[in-house]
């Protein structure tokens, strides 16, 4: 494989105008693509088959195909003064009059009035009107959202406090707007930290750029035929941007350093993408078997979701094998730091030549490899007590409980949870199937009885039956909160009662509304976590097995990761669930973690952790390969590749950490995640733990049987290949690369600038 790189990087350096111009037509054509193709529509597909309030949901559509649960709703909160009452005949007439202006709309389907919905609080402090839509909420004109917002504007100003919760005026969730902003600039100056070089550290953004924009076009063009959608394409962008920026880096780093070691530009940009980018693709690889494996929680969205990235991260591979040396080839000494572009001098742009002992890659692994015992303990320790929240995880699907004071949405709910109880949030809906039933409204009556009497339910609604009469529908009202444990307690209560009720009457129920949904969803995606990441896990671990041809390393690296995912999580729980130092990153409201969150997290990161992995260890087993001890090939991976890993990591650290700068609670939380297992994995894992780990082991640690090294098929990530073509060339004075170039075969030399490790 190195060799077949090799001649790619020199072809796209030499072709440099052909390959620049073949890419730009690419995204020409996918931008006219996505320019023309019709708006993807919903698809009618189910968010999660087989759970149960899906299959209710849709029996509800297919037995009251009236009714429109994906219809924008307002529910519009009236609180009266302090010491009077919204019956009073004035607030009275306020409330009546909103209701009569926001019915007069164009696109509004019904508008109850509060008074004749006996929609009152007990104490008659508050009160809600109900409006629903004829269409969705993106489809809403501004003009409705306008005749809302001034009613509600009018009644305000005769002396009521009024907050509108639902989806008819609810904010979207944002990025961190002016906080991501300042992540990607962090990036660009740890790049040009890096690098020394303005080029080279706008080269990294500008390919990345260039790949996302290819991805997220051809998402676009093919939304109407494949059901995709700009919220499919969200970890497509996260994850483009994230591993087209290190993909880039690491051919650029690598670039660099052949043209410190003597070879000219061409020479150099082959080298760079023949070793470079041979653990490009396999990294590409371990995060594509990553995001494909997120159709294993059987969530239809998750499953285009994951498709989607990994087809990112394909592109974002391919970039780098051909478009980044193309373009080194139109500005070959434009990525050399000032000093490098001088006469005579070919330092990589650090001020000194490449493999300096000095370097504080080479120290750290030094300091790692003078005391390893200690260091794997007190990482192990600190990460295994990181991880002990995670024990407590609850995941649920944060709603307007979970949104700032500052929000109309997050007030209106806290107002109907004073006025009418904490459950009134989140009602269970229940679908009676009574068809095969002698009396289906004796047996639906019997099951809304049964069910009001359940411990911990505090009323029911009057029953609705259809057209047909063989479906009824009414909601019951728990005692606690959408996401308190409690209401999860009722939900499976109620269920229980389920074959008792069929044996007595002769029909069944099934119980939805977004509580049981997001009670059911959470359950399903916490079950298919453990399969997700065995699948990964297994899979990654014969893919190390080949790249690696070792049985230790890849076990070493799977579980270096299982520790860091394990302490993020314990870190997230303990933050977002328990609230310490909640108030630091503006949380004001702690509760269950996102469902999607943890899945989404173990995904992301795992495939950013095996490009670390990757990355590092794949120069310290180039390094054993061409000669060194064990511990020698460690300093020599640290002293080559971890700056450049550790300026990705931080890049990493940078973009999450914009994520922490917005006002919703779930991207503040994804956000935070991702940016701690970037900072425990990269720097705690791979920089502490794996060359404590490789020094302990030795030469155990590139063990394998023979049998299995026969089996395996053999590709050439640390550039064996090159490095003996190079050498029989320069040997017989019949160089392989074209004549006239020089052929300085990229040697380590074995123990070169080791004597500070106290190696022999």
């Amino acid at each position: 494989m190195a060799t077949f790189l090799y001649r790619l990087g020199r072809t796209a350096f030499r072709r440099r105008w052909l390959v620049t111009l073949l890419w730009v037509v690419v995204l020409g054509g996918v931008g006219l693509g996505a320019a023309k193709a019709p708006a993807a529509s919903d698809d009618g597909t189910s968010f999660m088959p087989g759970i149960e309030a899906q299959k209710a949901f849709d029996l509800i559509g297919e037995r009251f195909p009236g009714s429109d649960a994906n219809g924008a709703n307002a529910r519009i909160v009236f609180i009266a003064p302090g010491g009077e009452k919204v019956t009073a005949d004035e607030n009275q007439a306020a409330i009546g009059e909103l209701v009569s202006t926001v019915a007069e709309g164009t696109q509004v389907d019904s508008a109850v009035d509060p008074f004749k919905a006996h929609a009152v609080s007990k104490d008659a402090s508050t009160a809600y009107a109900t409006v629903n839509y004829k269409v969705k909420a993106d489809d809403l004109s501004e003009a409705s959202k306008d005749s809302l917002e001034k009613a509600v504007a009018q009644a305000r100003e005769a002396g009521l406090t009024v907050e509108v919760g639902g989806t008819a005026l609810a904010s979207q969730p944002a990025a961190g707007g002016p906080a991501e902003a300042i992540g990607i600039v962090l990036a660009a100056v740890v790049l040009l930290i890096t690098f020394g070089s303005l080029a080279a550290a706008g080269l990294p953004l500008l390919t990345a750029v260039i790949g996302v924009g290819v991805s997220m076009c051809a998402i676009l063009a093919l939304g109407s035929a494949l059901g995709l959608s700009m919220t499919t394409g969200t970890l497509a962008s996260m994850l483009g941007l994230a591993v087209g920026i290190d993909y880039a880096l690491f051919v650029v780093s690598r670039y660099r350093e052949e043209r410190a070691n003597g070879h000219d530009p061409r020479e150099a940009a082959g080298f760079a993408v023949g070793t470079a980018g041979s653990a490009v693709v396999f990294a590409g690889l371990t995060v594509i078997i990553a995001l494909a494996g997120l159709s294993v929680a059987g969530v239809p969205m998750l499953t285009k979701m994951g498709l989607c990235a990994a087809g990112t991260v394909a592109i974002g591979v391919l970039v780098a094998l051909t478009l980044v040396p193309a373009l080194l080839g139109m500005w070959p000494n434009a990525v050399l730091s000032r000093k490098a572009r001088k006469p005579g001098k070919r330092d990589g742009g650090t001020g000194r030549r490449s493999g300096t002992a000095g370097s504080w890659g080479t120290r750290w692994a030094c300091f790692v490899m003078r005391r390893p015992v200690a260091v794997l303990l007190l990482g192990v320790t600190g990460l295994g007590a990181l991880a002990l929240p995670a024990t407590q995880l609850e995941m649920g699907m944060p709603g307007a409980e979970a949104k700032p004071t500052s929000t109309t949405e997050r007030r209106a709910y806290d107002a109907l949870a004073h006025g009418f109880g904490a459950g009134f949030n989140g009602p269970l809906t229940i679908v009676a199937d009574v068809k095969g039933a002698a009396d289906p409204q004796a047996a639906a009556a019997t099951m809304a009885e049964q069910i009001k009497d359940t411990e911990g339910v505090v009323s029911v609604t009057p029953l609705r039956f259809n057209e047909a009469g063989d479906a009824a529908l009414f909601s019951a009202v728990p005692a606690t909160g959408p996401n308190e444990e409690a209401t999860k307690d009722i939900v499976q209560t109620i269920r229980a009662e389920r074959p008792n009720l069929e044996a007595d009457t002769g029909a069944t129920f099934e119980v939805t509304g977004s509580t049981a949904m997001n009670i059911d969803v959470a359950q399903a995606l916490q079950d298919a976590l453990v399969p997700y990441l065995a699948v990964i896990v297994l899979l990654t671990l014969l893919l190390l097995l080949i790249v690696f041809r070792s049985i230790l390393v890849p076990i070493k690296a799977a579980l270096g990761f299982l520790l860091s995912v394990l302490a993020s999580l314990g870190t997230v729980v303990a933050v977002f669930q328990w609230g310490w130092g909640a108030e630091l990153l503006g949380v004001e409201q702690t509760g269950p973690i996102m469902s999607l969150m943890p899945i989404f997290l173990v995904g992301i990161v795992f495939g950013l952790a095996m490009d670390y992995e990757v990355f590092l260890v794949s120069r310290m087993r180039e390094a054993y390969v061409h000669g060194e001890r064990p511990g020698q090939a460690v300093v020599s991976g640290f002293r080559h590749s971890a700056r450049v890993v550790g300026a990705a990591a931080v890049i990493m650290m940078a973009v999450f950490s914009g994520f922490v700068g917005s006002g919703e609670s779930m991207i503040k939380t994804i956000g935070f995640g991702l940016a701690v297992a970037v900072l425990f994995d990269a720097f705690v894992v791979r920089m502490a733990l794996v060359p404590a780990v490789l020094d302990l082991l030795g030469d155990k640690a590139w063990w394998l049987p023979r049998w299995l090294d026969k089996a395996l098929p053999r590709v050439d990530v640390e550039g064996a290949a090159l490095t003996s073509q190079t050498q029989a060339s320069a040997a017989t004075g019949h160089p392989w690369m074209e004549a006239g170039r020089a052929a300085v075969p990229p040697v380590i030399h074995p123990g070169s600038d080791l004597p500070a490790c106290g190696f022999p």
